[in-house]
């Protein structure tokens, strides 16, 4: 019987499943080896862990990896339904969480790697965590997409960002905003509009007015695999931020409060970096569990149900 540990998380309502021991021994690696060797070699950890039947397609996991730079006190692959993931903004709000839960960090800085390099967060002490993410910018402005005008920005992910919204953004019209982010997402594939060197738009973020006068927009994001975020996406708030300072929308250091299709609020603001902006994000996570998953060899479906 083997035996994996884990906490589980959620940052605005989106989970974080962090796998904190009984995963595979991947050497003294960076994020960034250490998510090709999980890839080509123990794939059976991210479905074992993130599909059903333990697991749920809205699912992101975190392995947690040793630092190998000695000023991060850890380091992190994320994994979802479909594969892997270059960065996880709500993600790593919930491995804040976690590493305070098993005592290895407390309030102040902290310094985390992850395959896109290191970021820096800072944990009050409770619930509250401020990321600062990787440097983000918008690749293109005004991109067609059939009946579609978006942009296409960086935020740790490559996003598509368009106000073209057919529906309020709520629960209540979860369906169409699915279908409707599914369609852009498919049309992208065919008029072969990706980011840079060719990566693939693996998100699509819709923009509406607030349900609070007090924020300034809220979101649908649709991730890879099909699911959407609960939270309004961490790596999506950046590419939100690096749109808004690209059109002189947002001066540094503004504050930026957008709502998620739950109504859950991050707040974001952004330093200058060249070209590029580092954006700053502010959310909160909560622990919901801590357990014990089991994969006994006798069981068919021991390594999740996969496609």
């Amino acid at each position: 019987m083997k035996v994996i540990d884990v906490i589980d998380t959620h940052t605005g309502g989106e989970p974080t499943r962090v796998i904190v021991a009984g995963g595979p021994d991947l050497g003294p690696v960076t994020p960034l080896q250490a998510r090709q060797l999980l890839r080509e070699h123990h794939d059976w950890l991210r479905t074992s862990v993130v599909l059903e039947p333990r697991g749920s397609d809205v699912v992101v996991a975190g392995l947690l990896l040793p630092p190998t730079d000695p000023t991060c006190c850890a380091g992190v692959v994320f994994m979802n339904n479909v594969g892997y993931l270059n960065m996880c903004g709500h993600g790593t709000i919930g491995i804040a969480v976690a590493l305070r839960r098993l005592g290895r960090i407390g309030p102040g800085e902290h310094r985390l790697e992850t395959p896109v390099g290191v970021v820096t967060f800072h944990y009050d002490g409770a619930n509250g965590v401020r990321l600062d993410n990787v440097p983000s910018y918008r690749f293109k402005h005004g991109v067609r997409v059939g009946d579609v005008t978006g942009d296409i920005a960086w935020g740790g992910n490559w996003f598509f960002l368009t106000h073209d919204v057919p529906c309020p953004i709520d629960l209540a019209h979860v369906p169409e905003l699915l279908q409707h982010s599914n369609t852009i997402r498919r049309s992208l594939e065919t008029l072969g509009i990706t980011g840079a060197d060719g990566a693939e738009i693996d998100h699509i973020e819709l923009t509406g007015p607030p349900g609070d006068p007090a924020n300034r927009a809220r979101n649908f994001v649709l991730c890879p695999g099909g699911a959407y975020d609960r939270s309004p996406c961490g790596t999506g708030t950046s590419a939100k931020v690096a749109c808004l300072a690209a059109e002189g929308k947002l001066a540094p250091g503004d504050e930026w409060r957008q709502e998620s299709v739950i109504g859950s609020v991050f707040t974001a603001s952004y330093r200058p970096d060249g070209y590029r902006v580092i954006p700053t994000i502010t959310g909160t996570a909560y622990v919901t569990a801590e357990s014990r998953l089991l994969i006994d060899p006798a069981d068919p479906l021991r390594h999740g149900i996969v496609s």
